[in-house]
């Protein structure tokens, strides 16, 4: 639950941060939520929509820069690897609905971009193999039943991948593969965008991108060094697009057993204050590409390593 007092100019700054640190999780989630609030940008790229109502865009819950909550703090997992590579197009020679990513990042007390901050994202291939570690193929190990309309809560069959729920402790990589990660700054207005594809699905989880924000470190030849992390967390997508994702080659020969959002182990369960993107697409044609946006608010001088 939240409370539903609105910080005023009449308080004193101490006052409008304890208000702001009132606001909790449900079911023993492990941090404070933020108000997801994504920065608008034209769909370009063929994924406008070609007729009235065939778009689908989520409407912000509230004003570009919203702040006063922190963003849901979030496992990790057992497959990052440290931001090894720079770049902003991720994709490499991945098949899959090309998917353009923009974030914001703010301090949640103050509302201001954080600027030259270094944001690490990190998902699964559309088969659910995670780059670094491909010998631990997908879960479900490729059996079970292709995706449909109404796919299970409660995975079937023995994990050879991921473990179900994402958690478990980190796990060095057994390959040289990095397809699908990528570190990229913040400009001065707290913004990075990313290209990358549609993520697939594993067992136990539900369709997801991992995210990290760095502060106070280097940017050198080698990477970015130094400073700590302020922000772990995950980002997720509606049901509709990920079933419609699921008719589209090379999703629909992904035949692990599906997690929904709602049945999902990780998922806080409360919109985009939790990480759920602001998705844009043509619902007849998914297939053309996907918009995705989102701010996430950030306490700049904690650490958070998930």
């Amino acid at each position: 639950m939240t409370d539903t007092h609105t910080p005023t100019d009449a308080q004193s700054p101490e006052e409008r941060r304890k208000l702001a640190r009132r606001t909790v999780l449900a079911a023993g989630s492990v941090a404070v939520t933020a108000v997801g609030v994504g920065s608008a940008f034209a769909a370009t790229d063929g994924t406008n929509a070609t007729a009235t109502g065939a778009r689908t865009e989520a409407s912000p819950s509230a004003s570009e820069g919203a702040c006063y909550t922190l963003t849901s703090e979030l496992v990790e997992g057992p497959y990052y690897i440290d931001a090894d590579k720079l770049r902003q197009d991720v994709t490499e020679d991945q098949a899959g609905i090309p998917l353009h990513l923009t974030l914001k990042v703010i301090d949640a007390e103050t509302c201001k971009p954080l600027r030259n901050a270094a944001v690490d994202i990190w998902h699964c291939n559309a088969s659910g193999v995670y780059s670094g570690y491909e010998e631990s193929g997908s879960g479900g190990g490729g059996g079970g039943t292709p995706p449909t309309g109404t796919p299970t809560d409660a995975p079937t069959g023995t994990p050879s991948g991921p473990p179900p729920g994402g958690g478990g402790g980190h796990q060095e990589p057994t390959d040289d593969t990095r397809y699908l990660r990528g570190t990229w700054h913040t400009d001065r207005h707290g913004h990075v965008t990313f290209k990358t594809v549609f993520p697939g699905w594993y067992q136990g989880r539900c369709v997801h991108i991992h995210v990290k924000v760095h502060v106070d470190g280097e940017w050198t030849d080698a990477g970015y060094e130094g400073g700590h992390t302020c922000h772990t967390g995950q980002l997720f997508f509606d049901e509709k697009s990920v079933l419609l994702s699921a008719e589209v080659e090379p999703y629909a020969s992904n035949t692990t057993t599906r997690t929904t959002l709602d049945g999902d182990s990780i998922y806080p369960d409360n919109g985009h204050e939790g990480g759920l993107l602001y998705l844009k697409y043509d619902r007849h044609h998914i297939a053309r590409g996907v918009r995705a946006h989102l701010t996430l608010g950030v306490e700049p001088d904690e650490t958070s390593n998930g």
